[in-house]
C-alpha cells in the first residue's frame, strides 16, 4: 500500500484525473461522493490524502505519506528533504521578478527590496548571482508593494501576466519555471521501490500521452 498526499484543489483534480488514466479507480474522491472526508482508496493498492500545499511536503518529509502531488512552487520554498520523482508536466507557470513598467530594476547602486509570498525563492534567486537584497514577505497581493512604495520590485508566479498589467507593473525578467511534481519520502522510495515503480511507469505513460 502506497499513501500519497495530493494538494487540494486545482491540482488534485488534475492528478485524479492523471490516476484515472493510469487505470486507479479514483470514484471515491468524486465531488458527490466524497464529503468530508480527507482520506481516500483508489484501487487496492493506494491511499489518498487530501491537504495543503504545505502539508503535503510536511506529510511527505516525516514519512506518514509515502509520496505526493505538489506544485514546484511549494517545493522550492520548502526545501525539504524529499526526492522529486517526475515532473507531471500540468499546472504549469512561472517565478518571475517584476516592477513598475519601463524600470530597470538594476539601475544605480541603491539598495534593493524585492516583496515576495516566497522568500526562500527570492533570496536563493540573487544569491546565487552575487546580488544583495532585501527580501520582504508578504502574505497578501504582493503587486501592491511596489505600488505602494514598499519595494522595488517583486518575485512572484506568474500565469498570464494580466494582473501585473493590470496595476503598472511589468516582468523584468523569469526566475524559475513551475510545474506540478511527484515528490517521494526518502526512505519509503526505497523500501517500497516496486509499488512506486508500477505507480511511476503508469504515470509516465500518462505524462507521455499528453505531451503528444
Amino acid at each position: 500500500m502506497l499513501r500519497l498526499a495530493l494538494t487540494k484543489g486545482r491540482i488534485e483534480k488534475k492528478a485524479l484525473e492523471y490516476l484515472a488514466e493510469g487505470g486507479y479507480d479514483v470514484s471515491e474522491l468524486d465531488e458527490d461522493k466524497k464529503g468530508r472526508k480527507l482520506l481516500f482508496r483508489v484501487g487496492e493498492d493506494i491511499e489518498v490524502v487530501l491537504a495543503k500545499a504545505a502539508d503535503v511536503i510536511t506529510y511527505v518529509e516525516h514519512g506518514v505519506c509515502d509520496g505526493g502531488i505538489v506544485g514546484e512552487d511549494t517545493l522550492m520554498e520548502a526545501e525539504a528533504s524529499v526526492y522529486e520523482l517526475l515532473d507531471l508536466g500540468f499546472g504549469v507557470c512561472r517565478f518571475a521578478l517584476a516592477g513598475p513598467k519601463g524600470k530597470n530594476f538594476y539601475d544605480g547602486y541603491s539598495h534593493k527590496v524585492i516583496a515576495s509570498k516566497y522568500p526562500n525563492v527570492t533570496k536563493n534567486y540573487f544569491n546565487a548571482r552575487g546580488v544583495d537584497v532585501e527580501v520582504v514577505k508578504i502574505d497578501g497581493s504582493v503587486e501592491l508593494a511596489p505600488i505602494l512604495g514598499l519595494s522595488d520590485a517583486i518575485v512572484d508566479i506568474v500565469e498570464t501576466g494580466s494582473t501585473l498589467k493590470a496595476n503598472g507593473l511589468e516582468v523584468y525578467e523569469d526566475v524559475a519555471p513551475i510545474s506540478a511534481r511527484f515528490i517521494a519520502n526518502t526512505a519509503s522510495v526505497k523500501m517500497k521501490k516496486n509499488e512506486f515503480d508500477s505507480l511511476l511507469g503508469k504515470l509516465k505513460t500518462v505524462v507521455a500521452d499528453h505531451l503528444k
